[in-house]
């Protein structure tokens, strides 16, 4: 992984594309110059790029001109912590698997399923075929039968790529990847359900366990220490030795025990069978440490929702007011139901979701659903959403590697010239990543916009010189500001990619049928207020009072799953004020903008065989507008292609008409498919998001900006109050920001947090 900095100054800077000021504390251009020609006579080596001292004075060089023109003012981000700190690692004394285990099911993996593109969200409709649709409640999910139909038996009588299994993804010819996949410690490719009387007898016991521990770590534990919840839990009474290693192995086996068949409920005598008596005191302490943090008996399958829609233990607890009912919101609801709390959901939308929005599109005989914000599973081992998956019986798709380009003239890149520009422009990016790590080492404070260090590389290396090299660096730029929302002078040369050490592993997927169909299940049976946007939050000693459109909610406890758009907008208000230190978190930390047009034809004219396909722009300023393509044809029920709009091209998007808009999508698609005698119709339906303008919302995702860093999403995580207020949603979840997984375990997390609060101050009846 790339070493980490703190942000530290001011830069102003115009780079290739877009403008911008970061902001941050005094320290002069002489000064960053200085280090910078410091670091530029470090011997270091960048990944796959042999060291060259004459080119990495050239690079400082660059960095030192953009620094001579900046202004300077001060903000100091909090200090990062080291990844590699293990204050709790076990001790050597631990009883070995042959001993703890007498007997162990086989454990297996989720199947896969990939993280969310993690889009936008906000529609406006007008009429077709182009409309920009704000929200409304017409997505009604269409019929199965025609969403598997459709799903299995692809144009051409080719078998669909998607998994005949439910919750596997079929693998396709391997290619190039696209999107900037992040690096990942481990992967783990899930299998089939097993029948949980079914056993396996490995001939070495260790290879078992073993299995179950890389289970565990897909999941997020550490291989041998414990997490900062298992410590607050006081799962084990002493930290280190050979109880804590115990408990490690114990809640591994459990783990995978459950993960080996995700839609029964898994009951503590179930979990006290495999293992020795000895260790009891440890079953216990492991399993209802899972059970309450979500760990395992999660999700949607008929036998897990029956047992969380009462208490758990018949005590009734706190009172919980939460505030909005994203994905977020409903899984924290569903939990605390569980856990003996009351609660009520005020959304100030007509729907739930938040920004995973899934619209019913139709016209001229054909129908598809459509999802306008959180798309895209990235990385399925390990993800809870791949649990839910496998719970409902629903086939992923893989997203499919292969993704052609083509010149703004509608020809198709060379593909030599394709594979040198995005050999080069890794390249960058690694070099970028031991120039910061330099950086840590000498001064641990410094901070410059990833674009600018991008480019100044790109100068002293002199790649992509040429017109149509340029113009395909670009589009790896535009699918990097994709990835994070952000433009490429906004990211943090630093942290932009901090949560690096945690993604999940496996491939990108597509659900059938949208995501929506995870909202819809996660809200039944729950006491959702729709139309109340909340307005206040007070909050004291004697408990919560939400204001929403007129009415008072009153409660022990709230939970605030608002978007962090919504925070820097200021439009909710909290009283007492939130303390400094999270409004300074708030201010820091980046939320972006991603927009889509989503355009529904009469048949599918780009082929059967991809699933996405880019286009180059010839301003840089615009290279993220319609630079790539999703084909949801295998998984939406009909011919359905979106486009999508990332970087500086997605704020100006927001200010064309949806008419112009997909005029200009179409004249993209004709200047590639006519050529080839391909006929282009006109849409039967379009629609144009605009998130930025989304009031419940004001954006699509967080990222870290410069300033920031990682700490900022825990600071917002962080209860005030003394235990009466609670914060939610993915910009609260430094492991996996912009996700929609990020968003769902966040309300897990915070279903543990207020359980704990309330056991320990004895807030409201027990």
């Amino acid at each position: 992984m790339c070493g980490k900095l703190k942000c530290f100054f001011t830069l102003k800077f115009t780079e290739t594309g877009s403008t911008g000021e970061i902001l941050g504390p005094h320290l002069g251009p002489e000064i960053v110059s200085g280090l910078i020609l410091s670091l530029a006579h470090k011997n270091y080596t960048a990944s796959s790029m042999k060291r060259d001292p004459i080119c990495d004075f050239r690079v400082a060089s660059e960095l030192r001109r953009s620094a001579r023109n900046s202004n300077m003012a001060s903000s100091e981000a909090p200090p990062e912590p080291a990844l590699s700190a293990n204050p709790n690692s076990a001790g050597s004394d631990v009883s070995t698997p042959e001993n703890l285990v007498t007997q162990s099911h086989t454990p297996l993996g989720p199947a896969p399923i990939s993280p969310s593109d993690q889009s936008d969200r906000t529609e406006t409709e007008l009429e077709p075929p182009a409309s920009d649709t704000q929200d409304d409640d017409s997505s009604d999910p269409l019929p199965d039968a025609q969403i598997r139909d459709d799903f299995s038996e692809p144009a051409g009588g080719e078998r669909s790529e998607a998994a005949t299994e439910p919750g596997r993804a079929v693998s396709a010819a391997p290619t190039r990847k696209r999107r900037r996949r992040k690096k990942f410690f481990t992967e783990i490719n899930g299998g089939p359900s097993l029948s949980r009387n079914r056993r396996y007898r490995l001939a070495d016991p260790a290879k078992e366990i073993d299995m179950e521990a890389l289970i565990a770590i897909s999941v997020g534990f550490p291989v041998d220490s414990l997490t900062e919840e298992e410590i607050e839990a006081n799962v084990v009474s002493v930290i280190g030795g050979s109880e804590q290693s115990n408990y490690i192995i114990i809640r591994n086996h459990i783990l995978a025990r459950w993960r080996s068949n995700v839609s029964t409920w898994m009951t503590l005598e179930q979990a006290l069978e495999a293992i020795r008596t000895e260790h009891r005191t440890l079953v216990h302490s492991a399993y209802y440490f899972l059970l309450e943090h979500g760990y395992i008996n999660f999700g949607l399958a008929p036998a897990i929702t029956e047992v969380k829609l009462r208490s758990a233990d018949g005590v009734e607890r706190a009172n919980v007011v939460i505030v909005g009912a994203g994905m977020a919101g409903l899984v924290a609801a569903r939990q605390l139901v569980f856990l003996g709390f009351k609660v009520v959901v005020l959304e100030g939308r007509a729907r739930p979701g938040g920004r995973v929005r899934t619209k019913k599109m139709s016209g001229d005989g054909v129908e598809a659903a459509a999802d306008l914000g959180g798309s895209v599973l990235t990385g399925i081992n390990g993800n809870p959403l791949g649990v839910l998956a496998r719970q409902l019986g629903l086939p992923l798709h893989k997203v499919r590697d292969v993704c052609p380009l083509y010149l703004p003239n509608g020809k198709a890149v060379n593909k030599d010239i394709d594979s040198k520009v995005e050999v080069s422009f890794n390249k960058l990016l690694d070099r970028v990543c031991n120039l910061r790590q330099s950086m840590i080492e000498e001064v641990k404070s410094i901070d410059v916009p990833l674009g600018t260090a991008l480019e100044a590389f790109r100068h002293v290396y002199n790649v992509a010189e040429n017109p149509q090299e340029r113009m395909l660096l670009d589009w790896h730029l535009a699918n990097l500001e994709y990835a994070n929302a952000s433009l490429m002078s906004s990211l943090s040369m630093a942290y932009w990619d901090q949560d690096d050490p945690y993604e999940m592993g496996g491939d990108h997927c597509f659900i059938p049928g949208g995501n929506e169909r995870f909202v819809r299940e996660f809200a039944k049976d729950l006491p959702i207020f729709y139309g109340r946007t909340v307005e206040s939050i007070r909050y004291g000693l004697d408990g919560v009072m939400a204001y929403a459109g007129g009415q008072e909610f009153r409660g022990d406890m709230v939970l605030c799953t608002v978007p962090l758009g919504v925070l820097k907008k200021g439009t909710m208000e909290f009283v007492p004020e939130l303390p400094q230190r999270k409004l300074d978190a708030i201010s820091r930390l980046g939320f972006g903008l991603l927009n889509k047009v989503a355009m529904l034809f009469t048949y599918n004219f780009w082929g059967a065989d991809i699933d996405t396909f880019g286009h180059l722009a010839e301003d840089p300023s615009m290279r993220g507008e319609f630079f790539l393509f999703y084909s949801y044809h295998s998984v939406s029920g009909g011919p359905l292609l979106i486009a999508l709009v990332a970087g500086e091209a997605a704020i100006k998007f927001e200010m064309m008409s949806p008419v112009e808009s997909v005029k200009k999508v179409l004249d993209i698609l004709r200047g590639i498919f006519t050529p080839k005698g391909i006929v282009v119709p006109d849409p039967v339906q379009a629609i144009c998001t605009r998130w930025g303008k989304d009031h419940f919302a004001y954006g699509s995702y967080s990222y870290v900006a410069i300033g920031s860093s990682g700490d900022d999403y825990d600071i917002l995580s962080e209860s005030v109050g003394d235990g009466r207020v609670f914060f939610a949603g993915e910009a609260t979840n430094k492991q996996y920001p912009a996700t929609m997984h990020g968003a769902l375990l966040s309300g897990m997390r915070e279903a543990a947090n207020i359980l704990r609060v309330a056991k320990r101050r004895g807030i409201g009846s027990q």
